[in-house]
């Protein structure tokens, strides 16, 4: 299939006016997903698959398919790290009158959601486009245990949130071209948004992040999620001389790399 011809059928006016149920979305998108992917083989796409995620990962392509696969990963350690904790057993069912155990049962059934919603568009398991779950360690090694201590479960769910936020962003780029799968991205994208800034809450923060900061207690392996989030210079606007460093930086998100993602992300990948 020629790839341009089918980049065009994400213009047709039918196609973008459309509505429907969040269910006739999720097909859609996995219909759409299954084009692409079969759109994608010509281009060896499917052979690169394979070389990018092996362990550790390396940068995906940077096409549509690549963004999807570089998501699903992320996605995967998001649900694999919320579903060991709730059969851990870490997150205390008392702490805040059983709130914080309910936020994040939530916030495990959006990201197996969104496990199962990537790799349809993707073609499914079948597909030679698919990429499979990473082996995580949540430890780092043995330098601290996210299950057993319910603060360190805290930190780590709060860097990988605020990580989730800027990658997406980052791979916008990757997608602009084919609007669907852009659109559908953004969608996940704003639910990490709204994750985080609920879990930096349960850690008694602001729902935002100020400069570089990371906040109090969390992993010094962390750090990498929040450097260059201190800009303040947005589109030739000096935010900080308008309204102070602290608040200017607070009013952007800065979008990582996928380099820079996927050196944070081999901290935890086996």
């Amino acid at each position: 299939m020629n790839i341009l011809k089918f980049i065009e059928t994400f213009t047709d006016d039918s196609l973008m006016r459309s509505t429907g149920s969040r269910r006739d979305s999720f097909n859609q998108f996995a219909n759409i997903g299954k084009t692409l992917a079969y759109a994608s083989i010509p281009f060896g796409l499917s052979a690169m698959a394979n070389k990018a995620f092996a362990k550790p990962i390396t940068a995906t392509p940077a096409t549509p398919i690549g963004a999807l696969q570089f998501a699903l990963t992320l996605e995967y350690l998001e649900n694999e790290f919320y579903a060991m904790a709730l059969d851990s057993g870490v997150i205390p069912a008392s702490e805040n009158g059983g709130r914080d155990l309910k936020v994040f049962q939530q916030i495990a059934a959006h990201e197996s959601n969104h496990v199962k919603f990537l790799i349809a568009g993707l073609g499914g398991t079948a597909s030679a486009n698919f990429v499979p779950k990473p082996t995580f360690d949540f430890t780092v090694g043995g330098a601290f245990d996210p299950f057993h201590d319910y603060p360190t479960f805290l930190a780590l769910a709060q860097a990988f949130e605020d990580t989730g936020v800027r990658a997406y962003k980052g791979q916008a780029g990757n997608l602009i071209s084919t609007p669907d799968l852009l659109t559908a991205a953004l969608q996940i994208h704003s639910v990490e948004a709204r994750h985080a800034s609920e879990v930096r809450r349960l850690r008694k923060l602001k729902g935002w992040i100020t400069n570089d900061e990371r906040g109090p207690g969390m992993p010094s392996q962390t750090q990498a999620v929040y450097n260059g989030e201190g800009v303040t210079v947005q589109a030739g606007f000096n935010t900080a001389t308008a309204f102070g460093a602290a608040a200017g930086s607070e009013a952007y998100d800065e979008p990582l790399t996928t380099q820079q993602v996927v050196d944070i992300a081999n901290l935890f990948i086996v």
